[in-house]
């Protein structure tokens, strides 16, 4: 197959043209507008969520969350260690001090145990946490009951990150909304897309009327430009959300297409004992943004996840190996954390699948006899390797 697979490959639905055209025959191109306020309305309905503020990315979205809850320099945030590194560089933007937290080996998300570990002893050093952030990672829902049941013990807000789990729920509620602030992201790569952009999300319209005001450079309602407070260009354009509009008219679509991905992956491959998936507990609803798996060596016959990214990346199919935790990386490595060995474990045999919701039959076959022959440790003619 000549033509590129990626990994997870933006999706274009067609509505989205309506809505674009709409920005251009109106001249409403630069940020903010009628797509944007539509866009909110119609995504606050689809999460049951009371107050939704787009912006640039999903980045922002926790910059500005984290200024709502008033996180300043010097404040500690708990955060999960086994995220992307925008889950925790806006916790420096503030100058304050992430607080690590590994995953457990259900939901590959934060571990309650760790996480109320980790509080009592920031309390002990007489260093309260002044934020949570939870991730919902690769979609799957963290066990998020635990976490707000411990954060409120404790009385510690908590901020989701839900960038990669749009369409994801737990006990029927959408992720994202438990917390006093949820995020999302609509990156390229995400289950929908507006290009760039994101979303800050709360049931507390204080909190997204203060959101709107910062992220619009924090204009004070004067006949003059006056500012008495440090704001941000963090607005999403006209244009993208109309790209948005239409991509959320389809998002059902999208989580089943790539509902069915993992499907088909966990079904075609059950024959190989060793790879194996992450699986969808009573009460978890898992949009499957990417399929994962781990590669236990050992029962491969000594293939790993190396091994099967190599030989994908040689038929031009692209995974990508799984988040390298944030206490191993350079930037974070003098940064507290409460590990367990289970993110660095995922993180040393895990692989991201192809995943995206435009993946044909014939795309899906291809990946998955290139997968077979890779395990099945077929002479280099067979792969071309």
């Amino acid at each position: 197959m000549s033509s590129k697979i990626w990994l997870s490959a933006p999706h274009m639905c067609g509505a989205e043209m309506k809505y674009i055209q709409s920005a251009f025959d109106t001249n409403w191109i630069a940020p903010l507008g009628p797509n944007v306020n539509a866009f909110e309305e119609e995504l606050g309905a689809y999460l049951q969520i009371k107050h939704v503020a787009a912006l640039s990315s999903g980045s922002a979205a926790i910059h500005l969350a984290l200024i709502i809850l008033g996180v300043k320099t010097g404040d500690e945030v708990l955060v999960s260690s086994f995220t992307f590194s925008a889950t925790v560089n806006p916790i420096v933007y503030q100058g304050a001090i992430p607080i690590l937290i590994d995953c457990e080996p259900d939901t590959w998300n934060m571990s309650p145990d760790l996480l109320e570990e980790a509080i009592k002893d920031r309390i002990a050093k007489k260093i309260k946490p002044k934020a949570i952030i939870v991730v919902h990672l690769y979609g799957m829902p963290a066990k998020i009951d635990e976490i707000m049941t411990i954060a409120r013990n404790y009385e510690i807000p908590v901020i989701e990150d839900a960038a990669e789990a749009l369409g994801s729920k737990y006990k029927g509620k959408p992720v994202g909304t438990f917390g006093e602030l949820g995020i999302l992201s609509f990156n390229g790569n995400k289950i929908i897309t507006t290009s760039g952009g994101g979303a800050l999300i709360s049931d507390n319209e204080e909190y997204i009327n203060q959101a709107r005001f910062l992220a619009t450079q924090a204009r004070d309602n004067a006949p003059y430009y006056q500012h008495s407070h440090i704001g941000y260009n963090y607005r999403m354009s006209n244009v993208l959300a109309g790209i948005g509009r239409g991509q959320l008219e389809v998002i059902d679509e999208r989580v089943n297409q790539r509902k069915a991905n993992y499907e088909f992956y966990s079904q075609s491959l059950k024959e190989f004992s060793g790879i194996s998936f992450s699986l969808e507990k009573e009460n978890f609803f898992s949009n499957r943004w990417l399929t994962t798996i781990l590669v236990d060596t050992i029962k491969t016959g000594g293939i790993s996840n190396i091994d099967l990214l190599l030989g994908l990346e040689k038929q031009n199919i692209e995974s990508r190996f799984c988040w390298k935790p944030m206490h191993l990386q350079p930037v974070f490595r003098n940064c507290p954390s409460y590990l367990n060995g289970v993110s660095e474990r995922f993180f040393d045999i895990g692989l991201c699948l192809p995943s995206g919701s435009s993946l044909t039959d014939e795309n899906k076959l291809f990946i998955l006899d290139s997968i077979k022959m890779i395990l099945n440790n077929k002479k280099t003619r067979d792969i071309g390797l």
